[in-house]
């Protein structure tokens, strides 16, 4: 059976951007880490995957070296993503805006117009088997405080993958 590019249609490409604070630690991670499943799924080319902060003052920067060194150990090179801002056109481009946490969420919803509010969700939403429903900011902590980090965005991004893949079909 051919597939929807050999019979002149273009494929579907799904958008996923994840949203925190300054777009150093978690939401440059989640993108890492789902970037990786992905990847190892052979879909890489099937979505296209951001992250962003909505406070201004790290645009531009790597992540933070804490989040880069957590997430090398475990297979997940973030180092060249770079900060950015939340943009109005994120909500038109991408088709789920994760926030790591219900303040990142408020914020999606309050830019969002009615159309696209929907788009905006927790991302720990997609594995609802989890304690909490934030992925809580490491920023301020320590070494464990990136582990937990982690752990949660590596068994939310497997959620979420096994999710989104049924809207390829």
């Amino acid at each position: 059976m051919a597939d929807e590019q050999s019979r002149g249609r273009p494929r579907r490409t799904i958008g996923v951007l994840f949203v925190c604070t300054g777009n150093i630690c978690r939401s440059p991670t989640a993108a890492g880490v789902f970037r990786t499943m992905v990847s190892r799924v052979g879909l890489s080319e099937r979505f296209h995957i951001d992250s962003c902060g909505t406070f201004s003052g790290h645009v531009g920067r790597p992540p933070d070296p804490r989040a880069q060194d957590h997430a090398l150990r475990r297979g997940y090179d973030i180092g060249e993503i770079r900060a950015r801002l939340l943009r109005a056109d994120d909500f038109v481009t991408f088709d789920h805006l994760l926030a790591m946490d219900e303040g990142q969420l408020q914020v999606l919803r309050r830019m969002a117009t009615p159309p696209t509010r929907e788009r905006a969700r927790l991302f720990l939403d997609f594995a609802p088997n989890l304690p909490t429903r934030e992925v809580p900011d490491p920023y301020y902590g320590e070494a464990a405080d990136f582990e937990r980090a982690l752990d949660l965005i590596e068994r939310g991004a497997a959620s979420l993958l096994v999710a989104v893949r049924k809207e390829l079909k």
